[in-house]
Formats: C-alpha cells, sequence, structure tokens
C-alpha cells in the first residue's frame, strides 16, 4: 500500500513539473491578459467610451443587432531573415521590438500560430497596396522561417503554406488578388520574402501570375499607371518597379529598368486587374 502512495506521490510531482516546465508560461499569460482586455472592450456598450468622448449633450446609445467581427481582407507572406523558427519565436515575444505575425512556418513544415486571425498583428508597418495604408488592420501576416539569402524553401515549407493559405482563403473569401509579399506593400523598405516561388501559389489561386504566352505590349502602354493599378505604390517608381521584379522577374532586381520582356510580363499581370 505504501509503494502504491509513493508512486503516486511521485507521478503528482513530475506532472506539476511537466506542467511549470512549459518556457512559454510567461508569455501565454501575457497574451491572455491583453485578449481579456479586448474582449471587455468588445462587449461593452460604447455609452462609456466611444459615445462619451463626444461632446454633444443630446446623444443616445442604441444597439443594432445587425453586424458582425471585422475579418481580414489580405495575407501578407514574409521571410523571418533569421536563424530559426525558435528566434523568431523570441523576437515576437520581445516587448521592445513590438512586432508579431499571427503564424511562423518552419523549414520543416511546422505551422506555429501566435496571433489570432481576427486580431491586428504588428507585421506589415509603414507601406501602401492600392488606397490601404494600413494592411495591419486588413491582413493575416505569415512569416516563413528563411534566412532571405541562401536558404532554400523546402518542399514541406511551401506544402505547409498552400494548406494554410487554402484555410484562410476559404474562411474568409479573401480574393485571388490579395495574397501579398511584403516588398510589394513596402517597395521602399522590404525584399521579403525573397527568391520566392510566387508561380506555385498562383497556380493554386493565392495571386496571380503571368501568361505562360506573353503578348507584345500595344503603343501607349503606361508601366507607372499599370503598377498603380496592381496596387503598388508609385511615388517612388523606381522603388515600385523593383518591387515588381523581385515578385516577378526575379533577376536584375536591384535595377529599375525594364527590360521588353518585363513589360510583357507587367502587361500580363495588369490585364488581371482589369
Amino acid at each position: 500500500m505504501k509503494y502504491y502512495f509513493f508512486i503516486s506521490i511521485i507521478s503528482g510531482i513530475a506532472l506539476m513539473s511537466s506542467c511549470g516546465s512549459n518556457k512559454y508560461t510567461a508569455t501565454e499569460k501575457v497574451y491572455k491578459k491583453k485578449a481579456k482586455e479586448f474582449a471587455i472592450q468588445y462587449k461593452e456598450a460604447p455609452v462609456k467610451g466611444q459615445l462619451g468622448k463626444i461632446t454633444s449633450k443630446d446623444k443616445e446609445w442604441i444597439a443594432s443587432i445587425n453586424f458582425g467581427i471585422r475579418k481580414p481582407n489580405y495575407v501578407m507572406i514574409h521571410h523571418t531573415a533569421q536563424d530559426s523558427l525558435a528566434q523568431t519565436v523570441k523576437t515576437f515575444h520581445n516587448a521592445k521590438a513590438g512586432v508579431s505575425s499571427h503564424y511562423v512556418i518552419g523549414r520543416d513544415g511546422k505551422i506555429v500560430q501566435m496571433v489570432n486571425d481576427l486580431y491586428r498583428g504588428h507585421h506589415a508597418g509603414a507601406g501602401r497596396w492600392g488606397n490601404d495604408t494600413d494592411l495591419n488592420s486588413s491582413s493575416i501576416g505569415i512569416e516563413l522561417d528563411n534566412n532571405g539569402t541562401t536558404d532554400p524553401w523546402t518542399d514541406k515549407q511551401i506544402q505547409a503554406l498552400l494548406d494554410l493559405l487554402g484555410t484562410l482563403k476559404e474562411s474568409y473569401n479573401i480574393p485571388q488578388a490579395n495574397f501579398i509579399g511584403h516588398m510589394d506593400y513596402a517597395p521602399t523598405r522590404k525584399n521579403d520574402p525573397s527568391r520566392f516561388p510566387w508561380k506555385i501559389l498562383a497556380d493554386k489561386g493565392f495571386g496571380y501570375w503571368y501568361d505562360e504566352y506573353l503578348e507584345n505590349v500595344p503603343v501607349g502602354f503606361e508601366p507607372r499607371l499599370a503598377l498603380r493599378i496592381i496596387g503598388y505604390d508609385v511615388k517612388n517608381l523606381d522603388a515600385a518597379i523593383k518591387a515588381f521584379k523581385q515578385h516577378y522577374i526575379q533577376k536584375e532586381t536591384n535595377s529599375a529598368q525594364l527590360t521588353e520582356h518585363d513589360l510583357k510580363v507587367l502587361y500580363s499581370i495588369f490585364k488581371k486587374y482589369l
């Protein structure tokens, strides 16, 4: 009897030790605290908050029954430019860095979710895509574990990404055109994801790729206008061209010159947005 009692005590200690050894206990506690605070704001009638800030004395809160949760409308893909998934997780736990992404996908295909899809992640930063200048508020960020220079894109990683994109597209009805890279949104600051197999994604309905047969560019075709219609911020035209080449051409990406082939690719992509 004493033997079984001793074993049960040891088992209990081991279980508590196992639970207490979770290295993410502290950050999980912070996440839950912040989520709880947001939940209070969501369910509170705006009388004390939003409506209370309005100086007019003649005001009233009357709740509508027709509303829903704001949903993401874009997916933005990044490379981490770090050495491992664990290093990226550590960065996203750094309050001073202040950055995050909804998902991180490892080289081995492991998918780590770090922010609820419906929360605003801190992954996009300053930039513009179309008329949207705050993609943190309207997109889901996906970081791919890759150093951005020499790392190959593994089959397991890309397959995991495709699986995740399929779920997100179906869950939130995200348009095919709205799967973009960080460099598309912030061409003056970012070049990620570099060397990325965008065609594989486009073939599955996540973003566009150019036609196999490239038509001749018509007389009067304006690259600046085409880039603007696709979504690029053309205030810095050279940066927009380089970002476009980073995405679709993937060679001579430091040059803002468009070759005849580049123009044909641009024209092919441009037509898909009309």
